[in-house]
């Protein structure tokens, strides 16, 4: 059983946004493999989530970051949560914001 929830937020309104957050989720299934199970994600209000499942959550955030770059992706949040023991969201993206995360 994964331990942490990541989940990445980014602008997304149009069709094409939509389309561009299927594209997304499926390289981030692919460069996260096994050990990481994206769960999903939700589109809505403005934003566009997905959701990671992990026990490695600087791994896969790392390697998360790096598909985002590559796809082109300047503004976008993250955070994490304990799946166990934690109910609050932690902002880990960008480093320096002190912006509350809400996912939609």
């Amino acid at each position: 059983m994964h331990t942490v929830q990541l989940v990445i937020q980014f602008p997304a309104s149009s069709a094409a946004d939509f389309d561009a957050l299927v594209a997304l989720e499926d390289r981030l299934i692919e460069a996260l493999d096994e050990r990481h199970l994206v769960d999903g994600h939700d589109f809505g209000s403005g934003t566009a989530n997905i959701f990671i499942h992990t026990n490695a959550a600087p791994e896969a955030f790392a390697i998360t970051r790096s598909v985002m770059t590559t796809m082109g992706y300047t503004e976008w949040g993250a955070a994490q949560r304990s799946l166990l023991d934690d109910e609050d969201y932690h902002r880990i993206w960008p480093v320096d914001s002190e912006e509350p995360f809400t996912p939609v």
